[in-house]
């Protein structure tokens, strides 16, 4: 086991730690990331194979993987995210034909009114304080009959690893998601009345508790305020690590519970 780790998640984030942990995370996000590549997917599902004609901003845009699904389907693509590191990594898959690549903050897009059809935006809006305003600033730039698609974790995600550091420390490692109840206020503080949302609850099972914190760690996911700054001892990692074990199951695997909130908005 390493010797430290640094903690995952916080709930009131600061968008520049964010964006440097993130970028920090460029080059090793795509081995840690299934879990993501998944819920991606599924957003995905719900657009059209053929979006010939069509400019899509991938709001979070992160490596590109999602963008580059989006130019197969014949799309324009706005790859947009708070580091410029992970815009390197969308630029090195994706290339600049049909591309466009942003550095901007879901809460403030850089973009004009009405000027794309398509917003996806996969994982990246639970790192946003009120949901209501990067909602609003989708709504901002898509063109009249557009569609929004995006996906965020709910109350009740990583409710295992929660658990197991409670009995370690008082200190935050988990970020506080959002309830259901919020996103459907947030939907109408932002004006979106024609809305559905489906609410998978996705588990991923691991070998140890160890392995799930180095992939929180890898997709960037380890920007922590409202604890003591610095490493994470490895004693602490191995009391984690045994607290972990009450929710294993008879194969011996561990699960990582996440509340999904899928959604997909007609203007």
């Amino acid at each position: 086991m390493e010797q430290a780790l640094q903690s995952v998640f916080n709930s009131l984030p600061d968008k520049s730690a964010i964006a440097e942990a993130f970028g920090k995370a460029a080059k090793t996000y795509d081995a840690h990331a299934a879990f993501q590549r998944d819920v991606g997917h599924r957003l995905l599902d719900s657009l059209s194979d053929d979006l010939s004609g069509k400019t899509v901003l991938d709001l979070g845009c992160g490596t590109g993987y999602f963008s580059q699904q989006l130019l197969q389907r014949g799309a324009k693509v706005i790859c947009l995210d708070l580091s410029y590191d992970m815009l390197d990594a969308a630029r090195q898959r994706c290339g600049d034909c049909n591309v466009e690549y942003q550095q901007g903050d879901a809460e403030c897009l850089p973009l004009d009114d009405n000027s794309v059809d398509i917003v996806f935006s996969s994982l990246a809006l639970q790192w946003c304080e009120d949901l209501s305003v990067p909602l609003k600033e989708m709504r901002r730039v898509l063109k009249p009959d557009g569609l929004m698609c995006f996906s965020t974790l709910l109350d009740g995600s990583l409710h295992e690893l929660k658990q197991a550091w409670i009995k370690v420390d008082s200190y935050q490692h988990v970020n506080d998601f959002i309830s259901l109840n919020q996103v459907k206020i947030a939907l109408a503080q932002s004006e979106c009345a024609k809305h559905s949302l489906d609410l998978p609850t996705i588990t991923v099972w691991y070998d140890t508790a160890f392995s799930l914190m180095r992939d929180l760690k890898g997709i960037g996911a380890n920007h922590v305020s409202g604890r003591a700054q610095g490493l994470t001892s490895r004693k602490a990692l191995i009391q984690v690590e045994q607290a972990y074990q009450e929710f294993k199951n008879h194969n011996g695997l561990l699960p990582a519970t996440y509340q999904v909130c899928l959604g997909v908005i007609h203007l």
